[in-house]
């Protein structure tokens, strides 16, 4: 059988971007058992609620919600247990040192399969103020008018 090559994303947390503001982004690898790897293969995962907590020096990927594996039997994972995250020692100690200043959590972004390997892209933010949701959603609005103006000029001068 052929390796898997490239990225195929499977889940994405569009709502973080909304509520959060964030500073960096890192790549890293989860620990999965063999049920929760097949439910990932359905397409089958929910990053609504999650977060990543250290525990003693190692990180935890918490709340993410993958299903159980319809086909599985009594050794199916619980839904929404403690993942380990797989990081390098160095990212590590950044990430630890960037969270301990006030306001900072560590929110997941995407998980996505890179080179047969599920990956998740996990990411230090800080949380936005309500006036600050609005700013973004009517800087984004106004963009989308000004883009439909210039596009029914061009469209009007031919």
């Amino acid at each position: 059988m052929p390796k898997e090559k490239g990225r195929s994303l499977i889940a994405s947390n569009r709502k973080a971007r909304h509520d959060y503001l964030i500073e960096d982004t890192f790549e890293a690898g989860l620990v999965l058992s063999g049920t929760e790897v097949k439910a990932l293969r359905m397409g089958r995962c929910s990053l609504v609620d999650g977060f990543a907590m250290f525990s003693g020096d190692e990180l935890y990927l918490e709340n993410v919600h993958i299903p159980e594996y319809l086909n599985g039997t009594w050794n199916n994972h619980a839904p929404r247990r403690r993942r380990k995250l797989l990081l390098h020692r160095l990212e590590l100690a950044k990430i630890a040192h960037k969270t301990r200043e006030s306001g900072r959590t560590i929110v997941p972004l995407a998980i996505y399969w890179k080179d047969g390997r599920a990956k998740v892209e996990i990411a230090l933010a800080t949380g936005k103020k309500s006036y600050d949701k609005r700013h973004a959603l009517r800087e984004r609005q106004d963009r989308r008018e000004a883009e439909r103006a210039v596009s029914n000029a061009r469209r009007v001068a031919r």
